[in-house]
């Protein structure tokens, strides 16, 4: 049986980072981690309009254990 859990990531590099950063957080609290979903993508831009964050919104799926 899978759990699913809806997190929230960013970066200051890349969406493709800020999902990095997604799945290393939620592996090092949950076992048996098997996919991310990305949801949404979201950007913060600074004064200049330069991009300063990259945010996701993603489900992740991990095995529950019996």
């Amino acid at each position: 049986m899978l759990k699913v859990i809806e997190v929230l990531a960013e970066s200051g590099k890349s969406w493709e980072d800020a999902a990095q950063n997604a799945v290393k957080q939620a592996t090092e609290t949950l076992e048996g981690v098997k996919s991310i979903y990305i949801r949404n993508f979201e950007a913060t831009i600074d004064e200049d309009g330069v991009i300063e964050k990259y945010r996701i919104n993603a489900k992740i799926s991990f095995v529950l254990k019996n």
